[in-house]
């Protein structure tokens, strides 16, 4: 009888440990799915446009009016 409740005993370890691991790893990828969000959303906000000089064909960050500045919130 002992060996069988070893047994039972180290089935049911395994069970938690493999509960434990698939938990931590949805944890994790959804911690790091937000996070690639984040960053893209950053990216997203911090494009500068670019504009071609024709003179040059050069491409530089395109110039805004003064008066026409958005602001964001």
């Amino acid at each position: 009888m002992p060996p069988l409740l070893i047994v039972v005993a180290a089935g049911a370890g395994l069970f938690l440990a493999g509960r434990w691991y698939r938990d931590m790893q949805r944890r994790i990828a959804s911690e790091l799915r937000a996070a690639e969000e984040a960053l893209e959303r950053r990216e997203r906000e911090n494009v500068v446009p670019l504009e071609q000089d024709p003179a040059t064909g050069v491409y530089r960050p395109k110039r805004v009016a003064r008066g026409a500045e958005t602001t964001r919130h």
